[in-house]
């Protein structure tokens, strides 16, 4: 009888880098908080509902919107005040829009999309192709000697492999493409990957529109999915780091799991380490085929651009995708919660306590309102649950919220957390949250906390729309998720007529007992 086949870390196995547990948690749940804010937001004068609405006018007029015959869609907002440009490409789609047994795809094939074209990263695209031929033909061989059980075969086909890949990399030519990039004066090359969507993002200089305009078209319409094989070991590495080798990642991934009952959102955005393992090269082509045609994809221009020259040149290049069929939207069918759940973890850390509501999408009318229950409850020092929590019980080192988690598409949770204080037990920082969030549900805030959190309020969203990234984050973003990026500033609008009677409305819908899942992270035992 065959010995059992290699686990997954001892085949693709390398060095764990830990991380504090609180970074941990943020990088996890993929609050990758990328946009910057500009030194001149904080110097807006935009601090009040009066002088909001001449601004958003502005912002209005300035910008310019059009689709491609592709169905690709553009906008463009004119900011003259310096030679730069921020651009933003929006994927609608993300690991909520992925199969059951094949997580994790998303956010591999962001991976990839870094790889180059058949022009660019690669010293010689035919002999990479030859290879890429053979190194699938060897995977598929050792998914079944993997699924048969067959140790033995399924390690000599690693050997197997680990000497293509070799052969391989003589070829390509490394980051080839950030290279272009940074020799351009570009900044910021990055991209993310969420539950919801795919965003590729950097500026440049804004006399390189026609080179940003070459070099993703290119990347998009010509990918080259090179180092296939390579990248799987980052991403079952990052997962490594991210959850098998850290406690609230386990813990963030199995209350997801305990929240939702068929929601895709119950699955992790970094993919299952089975799934990472097993996936191919076609798997990706295929995820590709189906969600990256350009009726998919919303891009966001802004900074010192012409808007007419910003459409001649898409045309130029983006024209040349072909239309696709519109992909599927995922099955969301999760039934109401009718009982609170609970569940606990022993695990080597430090305990933490987290608490989570299910709350409808961003495009609930009450959406904002939303936002402002949680900076009452969690915005900064002040806040009502760190005053209460940790400065006056002192029961948490600190504590934290994530409002449309793991993503806003669908409905989603909005979860409470806190990493408990030496001495105590998370059931105190329990106690302390329902008392808070009953204290919301019964009394009306006072006109004073009121206008705080409205100042707040207005004040983080019109910092980001300082920012040219932050702008073109959210313009993309807007219109891909409401169909209408305007929705950004009727929300700031919305913003000014949130009143104390209806916090109290919202509070006393979302933070009700059957719709509560309660997960407590606790030290284990010392054997």
């Amino acid at each position: 009888m065959n010995a059992k086949p290699p686990t997954v870390r001892g085949f693709w196995a390398g060095k764990v880098r830990l991380r504090p547990a609180l970074i941990g948690l943020v990088a996890f749940v993929g609050l990758w908080l990328w946009w910057p804010i500009a030194p001149a937001a904080a110097r807006q004068p935009m601090q009040t509902a009066q002088s909001i609405q001449p601004y958003l006018d502005r912002v209005a007029e300035a910008i310019t919107e059009f689709s491609l015959d592709n169905g690709m869609r553009f906008i463009v907002l004119e900011r003259h005040q310096a030679p730069v440009v921020s651009f933003m490409i929006h994927a609608n789609v993300g690991a909520v829009d992925e199969d059951d047994g094949k997580t994790g795809v998303a956010h591999y094939l962001e991976h990839l999309a870094f790889k180059g074209t058949s022009r660019i990263g690669t010293r010689d695209f035919a002999a990479e192709q030859v290879l890429f031929t053979q190194l699938d033909a060897i995977f598929d061989d050792f998914l079944i000697a993997y699924a048969a059980g067959d140790a033995d075969r399924a390690t000599e086909l690693q050997g197997q492999l680990a000497q293509l890949q070799q052969e391989a990399a003589s070829f390509v030519v490394q980051n080839e493409y950030g290279q272009i990039v940074q020799q351009a004066g570009g900044v910021g090359l990055n991209a993310t990957t969420s539950a919801d969507e795919t965003r590729y993002f950097y500026s440049l200089p804004a006399n390189k529109l026609e080179l940003w305009m070459s070099l993703e078209s290119e990347r998009f319409l010509d990918p080259v999915f090179r180092e296939f094989f390579e990248e799987k070991e980052v991403i079952l590495e990052e997962r490594r780091m991210r959850v098998d080798n850290s406690p609230i990642g386990t813990m963030i991934e199995r209350f997801l799991e305990e929240s939702f009952v068929s929601h895709p959102y119950r699955r992790p955005v970094i993919g299952y380490q089975e799934d990472l393992l097993l996936a191919t090269r076609n798997d990706i082509q295929t995820f590709y085929d189906t969600y990256y045609g350009p009726g998919n994809l919303t891009v966001a221009v802004v900074g010192d651009v012409d808007p007419a020259e910003v459409r001649r040149l898409a045309e130029v290049y983006f024209g040349r995708y072909q239309a696709r069929a519109v992909p599927p939207e995922p099955v969301v069918d999760e039934p109401p919660q009718t009982a609170p759940r609970e569940f606990a973890l022993a695990l080597p850390s430090q305990p933490w306590y987290l608490e989570g509501y299910h709350r409808p999408s961003l495009n609930d009318p009450d959406h904002v309102i939303y936002g402002m229950v949680d900076s009452l409850l969690v915005g900064g020092r002040t806040s009502r649950l760190y005053e209460t929590v940790v400065d006056n019980a002192q029961v948490a080192l600190d504590i934290g919220s994530l409002n449309g988690f793991p993503g806003d598409r669908y409905d989603n949770i909005f979860l409470l957390y806190g990493l408990t204080a030496p001495g105590h037990a998370p059931e105190e920082i329990g106690a302390l949250f329902a008392q808070e969030l009953e204290r919301l549900q019964q009394e009306l805030v006072s006109p004073e906390e009121l206008d705080r959190v409205t100042t707040q309020a207005r004040a983080d969203l019109l910092r980001r729309l300082a920012s040219n990234s932050g702008m073109a984050s959210l313009l993309a973003e807007y219109q891909a998720k409401t169909g209408d990026w305007r929705n950004i500033f009727d929300n700031l609008r919305a913003i000014e007529t949130v009143s104390a009677d209806d916090i109290q409305r919202v509070a006393q819908t979302l933070f009700r007992p059957e719709n509560r899942t309660v997960g407590k992270l606790v030290q284990a035992s010392a054997e």
